[in-house]
This record gives C-alpha cells, structure tokens and sequence, in this order.
C-alpha cells in the first residue's frame, strides 16, 4: 500500500469515527435543550457555557482516546491533549450555545480533523434538526437527515449575492470590530439577510441553501469543520484577506460563485 493510500484509509476510518461521536454528543446535549433546569455560567471571555457542553465534550474526548489514543485533542471547554500522531482532533461540542440556551436548534457539533497541521476531515451535526453535512479530502461532502441514507452535499449555483441568501451569526459583532459598514454593504446586496448563523450557517451553504455566511470573529475549534465540507461541496472557505485557513480568526463560507463579491464588498471597492 502507498503512503498516500494508507493516509486515506487513516483518514477514513477518522471520518467515520467523527460522524458516529458527533451525532452521539448531539443527542447528549439533547437532553438539556429546552430543559428549565439548565444552567448557564459565563467564561473569562464572558461567552456562555452549560453543563451540556461540557459532558458533550468530555463524550468526544473520551470515545477519541478509546479508539485513536495517540492522536492529540484540542476542543473549546478543556485543556489540550497531545499524541505522538500527526492527526489531530478539533472539537466544539456546542457551536451556537446563545441559540441552544434561548432553545432555537440552529445550532450544531463541530468535529474536524486535521492531518499535518492540514484540514481533513469535517463535521457539523446539528441535533435539533436531525442534519448532518461531512466530508474529508478527496472524498466529497454528504448529507444526512434524520435516517434517511446520506446524499451528496452541493453547494448552490447562484452567481450573484444580489440573487442569494446572505447569513451571519450576530449583526452587533460587527460593530464591535468596527465593520458595521462591511455589514450594511453585504446586506445592502444580497437578497435576503438573516442571521441563520453559527454552525449552521455552514450547513446552509454547503447544501446549496444559502449563497454566502460570514463571522467576523472566529476561534479554531469554530473553523476547523468548516474547511474541508464547503471545499469538498464545491464552494470555498477562507479568511477575510481570501486564504483558505482555518487560522485566520474570521471566515468567510460560499458557493465560491460569489465569493470574490463578499470579498470586495468586505472591502469595500465593489
């Protein structure tokens, strides 16, 4: 077997491993959506955080170092593990927790995976809707819903925004960085604006839904899924400044029809 083949067979069997533990964290945090007893604490950052995000992660972490011990784990509620192997986990077990507290189901479980430090593999299952959208390198991006056997996931062929659905996740975000104007330009154009965000924005996009969804700010464990599924459903994922990272601390998911509008109007020479 090649180095390439045995990449792809490692990478596989992550992809597999990565749709099972998401789908089953999903249904943890089921248990607290909508619940009166759930309680919500406030970070260091003054982000929300519950007891559901905390037990999904620890689900995560605890079914990877089951079947992959060696490979390192970086998620957004506990610290760090490191391995010795060159893939590594990145996990966001509640992507859109404002959502999931006020009991609105936009809002998902990020599972990627990289390899080398390169995006591989990406998962974003969003429980209260039964949705999953997944993909790795090479191997195209699928949809699920509820049981039904999974399709490929394409993005949309809208070539203007003025024709599209524009997404984001919070309008005042945008103020706060000082780009409202940015904002107003992109909802100014697209057809229609909502704020069908977090997550699920992503999924939007990546099914051919939705033409672009847009956050000014972004952490790794927020990206990393991202990459991989809108690359392999045909559309694009890149930074504010057009390159394709999930390091770029914002991001910017299309069709790729009308990605380099979002980009000048992000500017604001178009």
């Amino acid at each position: 077997m090649s180095d390439t083949s045995a990449v792809n067979v490692e990478v596989t069997a992550r992809l597999e491993l990565a749709v099972a533990v998401a789908r089953e964290a999903g249904w943890i945090t089921l248990e607290y959506f909508r619940s009166e007893d759930l309680r919500v604490d406030r970070k260091g950052d003054d982000t929300p955080v519950t007891i559901a995000d905390r037990r999904a992660e620890e689900h995560l972490r605890h079914r990877i170092a089951e079947v992959f011990p060696d490979d390192s784990v970086f998620g957004e509620e506990l610290p760090e593990r490191s391995g010795p192997s060159d893939f590594r986990w990145i996990v966001d077990p509640i992507d859109g927790t404002k959502s999931f507290i006020h009991g609105v189901p936009l809002y998902g479980t990020l599972v990627g995976v990289e390899h080398e430090g390169r995006p591989a593999v990406g998962v974003i299952y969003a429980p209260g809707t039964q949705e999953c959208v997944y993909a790795a390198t090479g191997q195209g991006a699928w949809y699920f819903h509820g049981k039904a056997k999974p399709q490929r996931a394409e993005v949309s062929r809208c070539g203007r925004l003025s024709e599209g659905l524009f997404l984001t996740s919070e309008i005042k975000t945008w103020s706060e960085i000082g780009r409202a104007d940015a904002y107003a330009r992109l909802d100014a154009t697209a057809r229609l604006a909502r704020t069908w965000g977090d997550c699920y924005g992503y999924l939007m996009v990546a099914t051919g839904r939705a033409e672009a969804m847009v956050d000014p700010l972004m952490a790794l464990w927020d990206s990393a899924a991202l990459l991989p599924i809108l690359r392999e459903a045909g559309g694009r994922f890149t930074d504010w400044h057009d390159q394709e990272t999930t390091h770029g601390g914002e991001g910017i998911g299309t069709n790729g029809h009308v990605h380099e509008e979002v980009l000048r109007l992000l500017r604001g020479d178009g």
